[in-house]
């Protein structure tokens, strides 16, 4: 109990701090506020070391896409990929739900970096440009984009089928997905005190080519990220 009120009382102070250090930035060219974002990463690394005594280890970097346009499709337990992801990958771009973008300061940064948000479960107008807007944003760009295709977090026995946005942007524009298998929920669950002494595996796993179709890419998502889920368990 005392290790988790440690933890989360200067987990959020220090993002915090870095949030206020950098907010000047928010005027200033894009690539300044990136740094705030990765130190927020290893800030989130640090804390779950030393406070709860986590061990992060960083499985099959081999697989890393390089030289090309991708995007990253990664399984979603607590809060700890939304920051730490950051510090493996360039800086990439979010798709995420709109309200995110409404949390002071964290939203503007989520702005700032070009996160794309999408109101779930609704046709809207902003949502019917939702591929083009990516399609604009990854052509100028060599930040790779990052969707959490459980749509929400979850917990680490969960497995629910996974949404559609996947399979939309693999089908629209053509380019490799890197899966992302992460067990985080062992250690920071959405509900719940947190665990100490145990260990987070991020399983980047080998790449699916845009050679399949959508529905043929969607089974292999979800198998090779649950597949290894049950591995890390």
């Amino acid at each position: 109990m005392i290790r988790n009120i440690i933890f989360s009382i200067l987990f959020f102070l220090g993002i915090i701090i870095i949030s206020l250090i950098f907010l000047p930035a928010f005027f200033l060219p894009k690539k300044i506020v990136l740094i705030g974002g990765k130190l927020m990463g290893y800030w989130t690394g640090f804390c779950l070391k030393v406070f709860l005594s986590t061990k992060i280890t960083i499985k099959g970097k081999e697989n890393m896409v390089t030289n090309e346009r991708f995007f990253i499709a990664a399984s979603h337990q607590s809060m700890f990929e939304t920051f730490y992801l950051q510090t493996i990958f360039n800086s990439p771009i979010f798709i995420l739900k709109k309200e995110l973008l409404r949390i002071p300061i964290f939203g503007w940064y989520l702005k700032k970096i070009g996160s794309i948000s999408i109101q779930r479960d609704k046709i809207t107008k902003d949502n019917l440009g939702f591929f083009e807007d990516i399609s604009k944003k990854i052509s100028n760009s060599n930040q790779p984009l990052i969707i959490f295709p459980q749509g929400t977090r979850v917990l680490p026995d969960e497995r629910p089928p996974f949404k559609k946005g996947a399979s939309r942007i693999y089908e629209e524009l053509k380019i490799t997905c890197q899966p992302v298998a992460i067990n985080s929920g062992y250690v920071w669950p959405k509900k719940g005190l947190k665990n100490s002494n145990k260990n987070i595996t991020i399983s980047i796993l080998k790449p699916i080519e845009p050679k399949y179709s959508k529905e043929e890419f969607m089974k292999i998502l979800e198998n090779d990220i649950y597949s290894e889920l049950d591995l890390l368990n």
